[in-house]
């Protein structure tokens, strides 16, 4: 039974890095004593060391240990083993072009669908959906294929941002860019705002968090849908 957070974001506000989250990451990986780090997003450029160390600082107030997939010499054994796994933000473009480079994109579907929870922020929460392509990112590389993992039965469009009232130039709105991305494609489409997250568990999803999210589905009208909705039937 798939057991998955998929968050919009690592830092709310003026709190500390999952600062947010971690209540709920405490009763989320109850059952791990270690979780497994997948640091290839890199936000702002850091090492994988810089980034990995960074989450053990977090999940340490938890009393969970973190260890990175690049520590281990071989990432296939690491993620069968894996008690936990963590993927976190940074440049999605390079995140996935990781995963397909080290080809355990399989592994880790197997393993989540297998019941190992699972923690998706920013990046790591936009690979949930069946495809990256609703990504905020700059394309500073270029992976094989834009295909992600498929958790959810849509894709996801973290970070979501509504527009400033009274601006007198914003560019593209969030909204507009999602309008296009369905000028070609079917999926829906769920805009996660700062502090909101998808919980699934088994074929339930459910939003939490404090905020409203944004569906986009094609030829049909945005909509506001509250928190601890059921997103099941969006498909």
């Amino acid at each position: 039974m798939k057991n998955i957070i998929i968050a919009s974001t690592s830092t709310l506000y003026q709190g500390d890095y999952l600062d947010y989250l971690l209540p709920t990451l405490e009763s989320h990986f109850y059952k791990a004593d270690t979780i497994l780090f997948i640091p290839y997003a890199r936000p702002s450029g850091i090492t994988h060391d810089q980034y990995t160390d960074k989450v053990s600082i977090a999940f340490k107030k938890i009393n969970k240990q973190v260890k990175g997939i690049h520590q281990y010499s071989d990432p296939k054994e690491a993620i069968n083993q894996a008690q936990g796994i963590f993927i976190g933000g940074g440049n999605t473009f390079l995140l996935v072009k990781e995963l397909y480079k080290e080809n355990i994109v399989t592994s880790i579907i197997n393993k989540v669908n297998g019941g190992t929870p699972y923690l998706g922020c920013s990046a790591g929460s936009n690979i949930c959906g069946l495809t990256m392509e609703t990504t905020n990112d700059m394309p500073i590389t270029y992976p094989p294929t834009f295909k992600t993992f498929g958790f959810v039965p849509f894709n996801i469009n973290p970070h979501y941002l509504d527009p400033l009232a009274n601006s007198t130039h914003m560019g593209e709105t969030r909204e507009t860019r999602i309008n296009e991305f369905h000028t070609i494609n079917t999926q829906p489409v769920i805009g996660l705002r700062e502090g909101s997250w998808l919980e699934v568990k088994g074929s339930e999803i459910i939003l939490k968090g404090e905020l409203n999210a944004r569906i986009f589905q094609q030829n049909q009208p945005a909509k506001e849908i509250p928190p601890l909705s059921n997103l099941n039937d969006l498909k």
